[in-house]
């Protein structure tokens, strides 16, 4: 594995534990695609540095068991936002 990808995979890493940002986030941060994020914290990070990869798991983890309150109040925020328009 390259240097750079060694890099970037930590970096990725340090990000989501420092910040908590999701997947969709850091990938515009860092200016990679999604996938890329994935392969990063699910393989390199793995075999790179295996603390890291159960904190950055965990958060992911956390991330999952969320995502569905965060589009139900998504959805609930665009309604509210028809309404006001049609009053």
């Amino acid at each position: 594995m390259s240097e750079y990808l060694i890099k970037r995979t930590i970096d990725v890493a340090n990000h989501i534990i420092n910040t908590k940002d999701t997947i969709r986030k850091t990938a515009t941060i860092f200016n990679i695609s999604k996938s890329t994020v994935h392969k990063d914290i699910q393989e390199r990070l793995a075999l790179i540095d295996i603390d890291k990869y159960n904190e950055v798991k965990k958060i992911m983890n956390e991330h999952l068991e969320t995502r569905h309150i965060l589009g139900g109040e998504s959805t609930r925020q665009l309604f509210l936002r028809k309404k006001q328009i049609t009053l």
